[in-house]
């Protein structure tokens, strides 16, 4: 009694959520072919649900047919929407045409569901009175929705008007709706239908905007992550799976499960060949509508304390929902995959770019807090008519299976509309600084914001993936640390970090990571020389270097930059690196390693010897050498630069062996980051230098016994990288 006691209240208030999260203007925007589709979806199942209705209906009970249809029809027919975005953000499908389907006719199934579980709930409490009575339970319905759309609404509104703009509010104010959730379940109770309705339809009329924001904020956890899971253990204690009895009923349930699935796939089927759908498409887009949820369980549990599911049909129904939800992902999987153009493309690097091409940059975001900077080096990027930057902003979201994150990859942006939560709020604040940025860039810059949703583990596959479909040549990332106020630096959150380092290791193009620390000057793009830098380049030698380089190079051509190139070279007192003195100089492993190390040096002078000859002319950039021979004189180098720069490049030297790095690793804190790029980012190095560390894609050479240069698709459609076999999944992007 306790726990069903909690688990009552616990999805008392997550259909309050619910309510509040949902948002009517999805709907009124829902396309015709995804209407047609879920009502499609609906209808074959439900005429499946009538005919066994005649089978398993006793008469001895005493509830009336219609009611059993009712109930029966609904727990077979309907899909749900936070389930199945789910599903579709795991199976990397959320933005592909397929999901974006999927999802509009889940959403319309949901609102039929919740005016089907209406009706049901008020024929199932007056099941054994007059005819007159229902009809009084729907009108005293109808009343009560239009009381609290056209009294309580206006009331909350008044209230949040009476709020400051950007103050919190009250805590008095917090607890009245809180309580009016209770209130309202109670009158709905009281009327002749089920408390939860009352639940949400208050949570309906919630205004969106920061209230709904701060409702959500103090109650989702506490809801969602211990009260609601007592409601789905209630509902497993219910489930008396002996009560089904001999063969015949389990051969009903076989064909309840068999015959459901059929009927929504033949429904959803026949509706995508009128709309020239793929039937792979239509077939699969059938099984995805098969998802159950949440409100499916709602109408077994409310059948069976009204006493019109008994013990065997509401197990058999309980099992039904399991099955039909457990056997979606496999069988999506199995069945549909889309063929991803892995198209071959040379300018993977900055290095490859060419001056009069345009340069596709990656950025990801997880926070506002990372937009100023990014956008100050996006300028400082010098994007011209002759060389413009094409940006793909990727809002990069935890994937946590609440339908409020989930909402902003349905919805669209709608100018001056308030946001539905903090998720969205986040990712129009995002859109709208680059958007601004793009607006006054003079058609330098173009801007296309998307969004990824998924669990930390996987995120990296998304941005790998987008990055390959878009022929990016940079993918830029933030820093898992940011800067406190006393100028240390402090983790955001350790997964981040998780996905730096997964990037690193599969991303088909150059990766910046970026270490924040706020990089001064304009924002907007009003006039060129609003802009001013002085970026300083750290040269050792090696690819990373080389692109680090190229990267300044490009960013020099603006009139606001400075640049300092600070080229170390060994003295004599260098080392030697350990592999390159073995005794046995016929070892093949020495012979690569030597011959590897005189490619790159040549590759280094050539490089810097074209800068050289190139900017020659131009007054604001330096080029000074400077021999060290060990770390320790790297360190007092670098940390005797002039305090003028605010922007440092340095390559990350992955595979590069130095005796001018020897020793710096032993205490690095972050290794992603290489040996000198971790040591500009520690808490006791500047702190006012931003630091942006680069690794140059290059293919699958330069490791073993591959051939450099290398980067065809093999046999099974997967891309060779140079330090990881990358498996591409699918799309997982919202615009």
């Amino acid at each position: 009694m306790v726990i069903e006691t909690m688990a009552n209240v616990g999805l008392l208030y997550f259909l309050f959520l619910v309510g509040v999260e949902m948002d009517i203007t999805v709907i009124r925007r829902t396309g015709k072919r995804a209407l047609t589709i879920a009502l499609a979806g609906m209808v074959l199942p439900f005429t499946i649900a009538i005919i066994f209705s005649f089978i398993l209906h006793r008469n001895d009970t005493g509830m009336s047919q219609g009611t059993y249809i009712l109930f029966l029809g609904v727990s077979v027919s309907v899909t749900s929407f936070p389930v199945l975005a789910r599903i579709l953000a795991e199976l990397k499908l959320i933005n592909t045409e397929l999901g974006k389907m999927a999802l509009s006719s889940a959403l319309v199934s949901d609102v039929c569901a919740w005016i089907l579980l209406a009706l049901a709930l008020a024929l199932s409490e007056n099941q054994n009175v007059t005819p007159l009575a229902s009809l009084w339970v729907i009108l005293s319905c109808i009343s009560f929705v239009a009381f609290f759309i056209f009294v309580v609404r206006p009331a909350i509104i008044w209230m949040i008007n009476r709020t400051p703009e950007g103050e919190s509010f009250s805590d008095f104010h917090i607890c009245l709706i809180i309580t009016g959730v209770m209130i309202s379940g109670f009158i709905t109770d009281a009327i002749g239908t089920h408390s939860v309705f009352g639940a949400f339809v208050f949570g309906l009329i919630i205004p969106n905007g920061q209230l709904g924001v701060t409702l959500i904020e103090k109650l989702e956890d506490f809801v969602s992550g211990l009260l609601l899971p007592l409601f789905f253990a209630i509902s497993g204690l219910k489930t008396n799976i002996g009560a089904i009895g001999g063969l015949r009923y389990w051969v009903f349930l076989m064909l309840i499960i068999f015959l459901s699935c059929v009927g929504k796939i033949a429904g959803t089927l026949l509706m995508s060949f009128f709309y020239q759908m793929p039937a792979r498409e239509g077939i699969t887009l059938g099984l995805l509508m098969n998802t159950k949820g949440l409100i499916e369980m709602i109408v077994l549990n409310v059948g069976r304390e009204q006493k019109v599911l008994d013990d065997r049909l509401f197990a058999q129904l309980v099992i039904a929902t399991v099955i039909m939800t457990g056997v979606v992902m496999p069988f999506v999987t199995s069945i549909y995959r889309p063929a991803r153009s892995f198209t071959s493309y040379k300018r993977r690097t900055i290095q490859s770019s060419k001056e009069d091409a345009e340069l596709r940059v990656l950025t990801c975001i997880h926070t506002p807090r990372n937009v100023p900077t990014i956008i100050n080096l996006l300028e400082a990027s010098h994007p011209t008519k002759k060389s413009p930057i094409c940006v793909y902003v990727l809002h990069l979201v935890e994937l946590t299976g609440r339908a409020s994150a989930m909402l902003i990859v349905h919805n669209t942006r709608t100018s001056g509309k308030p946001a539905l939560n903090r998720t969205q709020a986040q990712s129009d604040h995002i859109i709208n600084a680059f958007e601004n940025y793009e607006q006054h860039a003079s058609g330098c810059v173009s801007i296309q914001p998307l969004t990824a949703i998924s669990p930390y583990s996987t995120m990296h596959e998304d941005i790998c993936d987008l990055a390959e479909d878009k022929r990016v040549g940079l993918i830029i990332i933030p820093f898992h640390k940011q800067q406190t106020v006393d100028g240390g630096m402090e983790a955001t959150n350790p997964a981040f970090r998780t996905v730096n380092q997964n990037v690193l290791a599969n991303a088909p193009c150059s990766v910046g990571i970026l270490v924040d620390r706020g990089l001064n000057g304009s924002t907007v793009r009003l006039a060129a020389n609003q802009v001013s830098h002085h970026i300083a380049v750290l040269f050792f030698g090696g690819p990373d270097d080389r692109e680090a380089l190229c990267y300044a190079w490009r960013m020099s051509q603006h009139p606001g930059i400075s640049l300092t190139v600070l080229r170390f070279i060994p003295g004599e007192d260098a080392n030697e690196p350990a592999v390159q003195s073995r005794s046995n100089h016929n070892d093949p492993r020495t012979l690569t390693i030597e011959t590897d190390n005189e490619r790159e040096k040549r590759l280094d002078e050539e490089l810097i010897n074209e800068f050289r000859r190139n900017t020659s002319n131009n007054e604001s950039i330096v080029y000074t050498k400077e021999v060290v021979n060990n770390g320790e004189e790297t360190v007092a180098v670098i940390r005797s630069m002039e305090s003028i720069h605010d922007l440092f490049i340095v390559g990350r030297g992955q595979g590069m062996i130095s005796p001018l790095t020897a020793g710096l690793t032993d205490w690095s804190e972050c290794p992603e980051l290489g040996a000198i790029g971790d040591m500009l980012a520690s808490s006791d190095f500047a702190a006012t230098v931003s630091v942006l560390v680069l690794q140059q894609y290059v293919g699958m050479g330069l490791q073993g016994d591959e051939l450099p240069g290398s980067t065809t698709p093999d046999s099974t459609g997967h891309v060779n990288e140079q330090r990881d076999r990358r498996s591409m999944g699918q799309n997982a992007f919202s615009p």
